[in-house]
């Protein structure tokens, strides 16, 4: 039975069947009303393959003839018909493509190996990426890349960085030499001296130079008390905190100079800042009555010199002729004690009796005139 039924399917597909490589039937050459292709023997058609390109004048439809590989290369390879893309060559028949080459290498060449370095910069140049030398500011030439890399490097810029803050969410505190504690923000100025230990010694400047400012602040600030903390000392610790930052630095071969430290605050912690305060305000009073004491003494003994020098040259005048000396010391002091009595003493007789020198005298300073009166003597 099952070879029975597989003789007559391979009957069914020998007759029926057709597959893209047969040649079509009689039947369906009818249907169409074209004739049926054959060789001139009268052989079998040949198989039509939709994937076999069509041979050389062929008319049959849906064979087209694709781009060989050769073709293509022809095409894009540089034949007498131009370069990729279709370029066209040049007068002599030759190609673009070693001149574009050309133009190309020398612009890769003078990018990469003609630098300009400004005024306030340094060059450093790596050769496959180890330090080969730092160059000054101006026109400056390399290897070309990759061979030699330059690196530039502002060493005339001033950096801040801030440590601390004025803000009571962010508190810097550091203990004093008498065990307080002060909240204390400042500004660290620098700037690059060797751009090459820069580079290579460093992995984040501004985060060494902060902790550097910090620990050198501590160590400064335990040397003095509140009071010169928070106040007359702030000068003294800047300096020295300026120079213990330097010294690390330079012991860690930073290649970075600290230009100067700044004190933004110096004030003890919020919890008790306001009593502080008072007690700063009243010895900031103190250091003012002091003052004013001070300025006062100062006057009174200048003044008690000058008095003993005038002292001292009357009485050589005086050694020199006494009478004189005498009866003018006279006339001086009673001109001073009664210079400022508004009477009128008058030793002789036969005036009148009534002047109104007390209103002449007034009129006189208002005028800044003065008045003289003469006695008349009968």
């Amino acid at each position: 039975m099952r070879n029975k039924i597989d003789q007559e399917s391979g009957s069914i597909l020998a007759t029926e069947g057709k597959g893209p490589w047969d040649s079509p039937s009689s039947s369906e050459s009818g249907r169409s009303g074209k004739p049926k292709s054959s060789g001139d023997d009268g052989s079998k058609p040949e198989p039509v393959n939709p994937w076999d390109p069509a041979p050389a004048g062929s008319t049959q439809p849906g064979r087209q003839r694709g781009p060989s590989l050769e073709d293509l290369l022809r095409r894009t390879g540089g034949g007498k018909g131009g370069g990729f893309g279709g370029l066209p060559s040049r007068g002599d028949g030759k190609s673009w493509w070693p001149i574009i080459l050309g133009a190309f290498v020398a612009l890769w060449l003078v990018w990469t190996s003609v630098h300009r370095i400004g005024p306030e910069q340094e060059g450093v140049v790596t050769f496959f990426g180890k330090y080969s030398r730092t160059v000054s500011p101006g026109i400056q030439f390399t290897l070309p890349a990759p061979f030699e890399d330059i690196q530039k490097v502002d060493t005339k810029q001033i950096q801040t960085t801030a440590v601390g803050s004025p803000k009571a969410s962010s508190e810097n505190l550091v203990l004093t030499k008498d065990q307080s504690i002060i909240d204390m923000a400042y500004d660290v100025r620098w700037s690059i001296k060797d751009p090459e230990l820069y580079l290579f010694q460093l992995e984040n400047a501004d985060s060494t130079v902060k902790e550097v400012a910090e620990s050198a602040m501590r160590a400064a600030v335990a040397n003095y008390d509140l009071t010169q903390a928070i106040g007359p000392g702030r000068g003294g610790i800047e300096i020295e905190v300026r120079r213990r930052m330097q010294q690390v630095l330079d012991e860690y071969r930073s290649g970075v100079l600290v230009q100067s430290i700044s004190i933004r605050q110096s004030d003890p912690p919020a919890e008790v800042n306001d009593a502080f305060r008072e007690v700063n305000a009243a010895q900031q009073r103190r250091e003012s009555y002091l003052n004013d004491a001070r300025a006062y003494a100062s006057r009174v003994t200048e003044l008690a010199i000058g008095e003993t020098t005038e002292f001292d040259k009357i009485y050589v005048q005086y050694r020199e002729a006494p009478e004189v000396t005498k009866r003018r010391l006279y006339y001086e002091t009673m001109e001073q004690v009664l210079g400022k009595v508004d009477k009128t003493i008058v030793e002789t007789g036969g005036v009148t009796p009534y002047l109104p020198l007390p209103e002449f005298q007034k009129k006189a300073a208002a005028k800044n005139e003065p008045v003289t009166v003469t006695g008349k003597k009968q």
